[in-house]
């Protein structure tokens, strides 16, 4: 009855909103889908995602829950009136602030991902 869902975007949904937008949106998406789980870049578009979705107000019983992440996701971004390089603004935001995070709690940097990279 209940689709398999998460409380808050989940990284294996990063590859079903991959054709919802144009190419930018694309190539950011299939950097990212490369990415350990636990890379700061995938933590900073799942980040981006849980903030253009409304994540946190996500009830388990809800119609979006119900459907799933990855239905909601690629519906929210249908709707999102800005560009491609506006999302990639927004990713760009939510990576700055988990490279901020880290910077509080080095213990939980790992040595390959140090650097912050720059978005497609």
């Amino acid at each position: 009855m209940y689709a398999s869902n998460e409380l808050l975007f989940p990284p294996d949904a990063i590859p079903l909103v991959r054709h919802t937008r144009g190419d930018m949106w694309r190539a950011l998406v299939d950097r990212v889908n490369m990415l350990p789980e636990d890379h700061p870049e995938n933590l900073g578009f799942s980040l981006m995602m849980i903030r253009l979705n409304g994540c946190l107000g996500c009830e388990t019983d809800s119609y979006r829950a119900m459907r799933g992440c990855a239905p909601c996701a690629r519906q929210t971004l249908r709707r999102f009136k800005g560009t491609d390089a506006d999302l990639l603004q927004r990713y760009e935001a939510a990576l700055a602030d988990v490279y901020a995070f880290l910077q509080t709690r080095p213990e939980l940097i790992r040595a390959e991902s140090i650097a912050p990279a720059k978005a497609a």
